[in-house]
């Protein structure tokens, strides 16, 4: 059985994109602004690592127009053709996202190797752009405080992964910092040093970023402990033998499940759905990211290789088993009048049967008992069936 989300549990696409949307574009300005300033700064005062920075938060700007987009494209309802929704859109630009960081990684590695291997000479920057750092480090720890908040109430892969964006940021104005004081302690190298860990730190971040989305992108199963607490939790539910074959993935921030929940192989089909409901009332309850929670009922663990059921028509057994009874006098239409007269039970390879016969009186009770040994053995002798149970139920024929 599956259960979609109820409202009130899950996360509105509307919402959320309008979050998202408004924490973008205040870090988007935030971006803007540093980057004039750390840019400027950087000519003016001689500082390559200075001006390295101002280009990172410059392609900020770039990533915050591919957070908007992706974030909209992916805020739309689930339809027909997607009917998992479009968070995976989400996952989609936070792999762009990582992409754009490498290549300016990449770019700004280049320049500083090229400048500590070139016998041009190093320019020391002032206090000014010491200055710049540490407002470029402030700044951005504050973005990156707000926009994580915002992620982890939204549960968004792409807000979290601008969030550390910006916290990549504040890292690498601290290696401004760094650079900066070196050249003016009198070794010029450090600035463009500086800038060359400032790559690095950037190459790092769009690693752990693009990892995360291809990761959602082929369905990688969350981590180990959340899949023991999904167990453990659905173990809980009364009724519940044994919970296997669980599997999940993520979507949009989302977690995916399905899992096959043993039962009592004798109960009803009503209450082994009853138990699937609990089960999955039970996992919304405890865990908040869980969107979407398909449980299959199963009567033995059908893990197991050697499991092989078999089934077969039923209408044709009917024909059979009412020429067996008709043959032993008994009336085929008040027996088959009852709701529940033949109940089949499919374990272990096997095929058994429950066969509720109604007596009307004491006598015929007394008559039933004698001959349905040999019921038993006809039927089985006709039937596919392995083993069958009769049971007598007093009651007045219709």
């Amino acid at each position: 059985m599956t259960n979609p989300p109820p409202k009130s549990a899950s996360i509105d696409s509307k919402k959320s994109y309008e979050t998202i949307r408004r924490v973008t574009i205040v870090g988007g300005i935030v971006d803007l602004l540093l980057s004039c300033l750390k840019v400027s700064g950087g000519i003016i005062f001689q500082s390559q690592v200075l001006i390295a920075d101002g280009i990172h938060s410059l392609s900020d700007l770039l990533t915050d127009a591919i957070v908007l987009f992706t974030a909209r494209q992916a805020s739309f309802e689930a339809d027909r053709e997607h009917p998992y929704g479009h968070g995976r859109i989400q996952a989609i630009g936070t792999g762009i996202l990582a992409f754009s960081l490498g290549a300016v990684a990449i770019g700004i590695g280049w320049d500083a190797i090229r400048t500590l291997l070139g016998s041009k000479p190093l320019a020391t920057p002032g206090w000014i752009a010491l200055g710049i750092g540490v407002v470029s480090v402030l700044a951005k720890e504050i973005i990156f405080q707000y926009t994580i908040r915002a992620a982890r109430r939204l549960r968004s892969g792409l807000l979290k992964a601008n969030a550390w964006h910006s916290r990549s940021d504040a890292l690498s104005s601290l290696v401004v910092i760094v650079g900066v004081g070196g050249a003016m302690l009198g070794f010029p190298w450090a600035d463009a040093a500086g800038a060359l860990v400032v790559a690095f730190l950037i190459a790092y971040a769009a690693y752990q970023i693009g990892k995360e989305a291809v990761e959602e992108l082929i369905d990688t199963a969350v981590d180990s402990v959340m899949q023991a607490s999904i167990r453990s939790s659905a173990g809980e539910v009364p009724g519940v033998l044994d919970v296997h074959e669980l599997r999940t993935r993520t979507t949009g921030g989302d977690v995916l499940a399905d899992m096959h929940v043993r039962v009592n192989p004798r109960i009803s089909v009503s209450e082994g759905h009853q138990i699937a409901d609990e089960v999955v009332h039970r996992l919304r309850e405890n865990f908040e990211e869980l969107s979407d929670i398909v449980v299959h009922i199963d009567p033995e663990d059908d893990s197991d290789a050697t499991l092989n059921g078999k089934l077969f028509n039923r209408n044709v057994l009917e024909i059979t088993l009412q020429k067996v009874l008709v043959e032993f006098g008994l009336d085929w239409n008040a027996i088959k009048a009852q709701p529940n007269y033949l109940t089949l039970h499919f374990l272990k390879n096997q095929i058994h049967a429950q066969l509720i016969l109604p007596c009307p009186n004491e006598a015929m009770m007394s008559n039933l008992k004698q001959i349905s040994p040999e019921i038993i053995r006809r039927i089985i002798s006709t039937t596919e069936l392995d083993d069958v149970e009769v049971l007598v139920s007093i009651t007045s024929y219709p």
